[in-house]
């Protein structure tokens, strides 16, 4: 009993180079790692592999002489180097030239704490016994339901009297037609616009966003309901639960489904299914097998328009569905560190907006050339956040209108089979009602339009106004500022 806490201990200095990065990375990261695929593989990436590596230097020391004559100084460079190799991973992902360089300045770091191996050990389930408790307070905090998805009618049962192959395009942050022609995006898009408008395409000039970003955004435009970013409380991150309404099999792939279509997932990077939900839909661009296990969603990329090349071949005798992302032209920097500036920040995105519809003009041809009566659809997710300094200036009090409108500014433009467009089309103003008028479209139903959520428009404040989840943008399309009291 005594040894087995002995410091020397493989199994008790193994675990104490991994357990505090392991609570860490759940804690910092926890809906990006929930799955249980993850949690048995960091169990043994974060916990098994260091403990094997001092059993290995524990039976090698008692038959090389090099390793018995440095055993504690081995020690302690698998010590010190797994635990900050660890815990540079768990801050800020699979950078390899970051990691390394952290391994070597802690080698270094090994020889100093040789002598110092004991308190290092404390020292590191110390950290392990902080992090668990501010895991457990986190984990107790989380809204798990997912009540929020309930339907108001039969939506979910909808059955299709059109079967058009249906494409949903999604370039990333891209800002709809008005917005775009005054500041502070102030770019002309007429070139592309005009090319929208010879391929048969509607353009819906002030379509927006209900939330901001493309988890909030699409996780409640696919459930077809408003979640409200589930009623978080303050210090909460990302709401759980909303990237399985995403790939999952959410209410718009299931209906799909039920229909006799093929669904399939076109993404580019993994950013939306890094936690490896249970997929929903039939095919995917990134297959799990391909996807790492440290991975943080963007960290491989996929072309799209081979991907597209090849399903149009494959899926000629059926009908389709296509989800297809693009991460252009995105948004603004994240953080103030980030930042370069408004000035600066508008120039980048301007450069990503012209790559964007570049791509957007490939992928349309491509579409229209093979499948001259399908729905296409091109719809963002949220705005670029042009005029701001950084993204994450959202969650400040903000009361310019021109800078709420830059946030959820949303493109959208429908090219409908034949250029049949449907009287209805009136009731597209926002994410979240899309595809109950594009149900109602395809089952020629208006029924299905009795049950809109509202048109509004929501962010998470937590400076200069009480935390909350607030309205900032009514039913009305005018910017207001008022907490949602749940």
């Amino acid at each position: 009993m005594k040894n087995l806490f002995n410091i020397k201990n493989p199994i008790i200095l193994g675990i104490a180079s991994g357990f505090y990065p392991f609570l860490y990375n759940y804690y910092s990261n926890f809906t990006l790692v929930d799955s249980l695929s993850q949690t048995l593989f960091f169990i043994v990436f974060f916990l098994l592999i260091p403990v094997a590596v001092n059993i290995f230097l524990k039976v090698s020391s008692k038959k090389i002489s090099f390793v018995a004559k440095n055993y504690d100084l081995l020690l302690t460079f698998s010590n010190v180097v797994s635990f900050a190799g660890l815990l540079t991973y768990s801050i800020i992902g699979p950078k390899k030239k970051i990691i390394l360089l952290v391994i070597i300045l802690s080698f270094g770091f090994s020889f100093l704490l040789k002598k110092h191996l004991k308190k290092v050990v404390v020292l590191e389930y110390l950290l392990a016994l902080i992090v668990a408790v501010q895991l457990v307070f986190y984990i107790g905090n989380i809204n798990f339901s997912s009540e929020w998805k309930q339907l108001p009618d039969s939506i979910s049962e909808v059955t299709f009297k059109k079967m058009p192959n249906v494409y949903i395009i999604q370039p990333d942050g891209y800002a709809n037609a008005n917005t775009l022609k005054n500041e502070p995006y102030h770019i002309d898009n007429s070139n592309f616009e005009s090319f929208l408008i010879e391929k048969d395409f509607k353009i819906y000039p002030n379509f927006r966003s209900n939330y901001s970003n493309t988890i909030t955004s699409n996780s409640s435009m696919f459930a077809m309901k408003h979640h409200y970013y589930k009623n978080p409380k303050d210090n909460t991150k990302e709401a759980y639960g909303l990237r399985k309404s995403i790939a999952s099999n959410n209410v718009v792939v299931s209906v799909f489904n039920k229909n006799d279509y093929k669904t399939s997932l076109i993404i580019e990077s993994p950013y939306i299914i890094v936690n490896r939900p249970t997929l929903g839909y039939d095919y995917c661009s990134i297959p799990y097998k391909e996807l790492s296990f440290l991975s943080r969603g963007f960290d491989m990329a996929v072309n799209s328009l081979d991907e597209m090349k090849k399903a149009i071949k494959e899926n000629k005798n059926q009908a389709n569905f296509y989800f297809i992302e693009k991460i252009l032209p995105g948004h603004i920097s994240v953080t103030k560190n980030q930042s370069k500036g408004k000035e600066e920040e508008r120039k980048v995105y301007v450069e990503n907006f012209e790559k964007a519809n570049l791509w957007l003009y490939e992928m349309i041809t491509l579409i229209i050339k093979d499948d001259p009566s399908g729905l296409i659809i091109i719809v963002a997710d949220h705005g670029g956040y042009v005029g701001l300094n950084y993204t994450s200036k959202r969650h400040k009090k903000i009361t310019d209108p021109r800078l709420i409108n830059s946030i959820f500014a949303s493109t959208l433009a429908i090219k409908w089979p034949d250029n049949e467009v449907p009287r209805f089309d009136d009731k597209l103003k926002t994410n979240v009602n899309l595809f109950r008028v594009l149900f109602s479209y395809l089952a020629e139903d208006k029924t299905y339009l009795n049950n809109f959520e509202k048109d509004e428009s929501f962010l998470i404040v937590d400076e200069d106004a009480p935390f909350g989840v607030y309205k900032v943008i009514d039913e009305n399309g005018k910017v207001d500022f008022k907490k949602v009291d749940f």
